[in-house]
């Protein structure tokens, strides 16, 4: 069968309109993600047990199972428990963020593991409490050295991102599978598609080696 491509072109605009639903709920899952998981490194580096071992079961959990089975108990499962139905757009959020901040929770514990104990030691004999000390002093450089890890998790947030048109969210690949199933041709839009994925996630991998080279350059 031949190649037909003027076929999609009518619904090219429909297909880029994705690009922004799919950047837009990816974006407010990674801040969702990087609240909670800050909040979830903070719990252990501390020394309640009861709270380390909670934030480790919650990592172990997000960490080892799938993405798409988690926004499936999120959307089909936890309805049919308490019988209110949940957007797609929020059920896309919530799993993509709850699953982000087990990753990024381990990525800020090792930036602010890395910090030097030093400063860690030198704040606290001088009376800096913990609270302005982690955010005054540690924190801020340990973003400094994680930022490109963030960037990578919202590369890959961004790639996984398809999985959300098993819930018939209007994402790019959902969008494409309209587009197929309307012209009865699937080769060219799902095409059409991988392309736009394939330029966002170059774009994206090269601005984070750009601030990459930025980091280096101010240290």
């Amino acid at each position: 069968m031949n190649l037909d491509f003027t076929q999609i072109v009518p619904y090219i605009p429909f297909m880029l309109e994705g690009i922004w639903v799919t950047l837009g709920f990816v974006s407010v899952s990674i801040i969702f993600g990087f609240i909670l998981g800050t909040l979830i490194a903070l719990i252990k580096i501390s020394r309640i047990k009861f709270m380390v071992g909670l934030a480790d079961a919650y990592t172990s959990v997000f960490r080892g199972t799938p993405l798409i089975l988690q926004l499936m108990i999120i959307y089909f499962a936890i309805p049919q428990l308490t019988g209110y139905n949940i957007p797609p757009f929020f059920a896309a959020v919530l799993a993509f963020g709850l699953n982000s901040s087990a990753y990024i929770s381990e990525i800020i514990r090792a930036g602010i593991q890395a910090v030097e104990k030093g400063q860690t030691e030198a704040a606290q004999a001088l009376g800096v409490p913990y609270r302005p000390m982690m955010k005054d002093l540690i924190l801020p450089q340990a973003l400094k050295n994680i930022l490109p890890a963030l960037m990578n998790e919202f590369i890959t947030l961004t790639k996984e991102s398809a999985i959300v048109s098993t819930i018939s969210y209007l994402d790019l690949m959902r969008r494409a599978q309209v587009v197929g199933s309307d012209i009865y041709r699937n080769f060219e839009p799902l095409l059409f598609v991988g392309l736009i994925y394939y330029l966002l996630v170059m774009g994206l991998t090269m601005l984070g080696k750009l601030l990459e080279r930025r980091l280096r350059v101010s240290d």
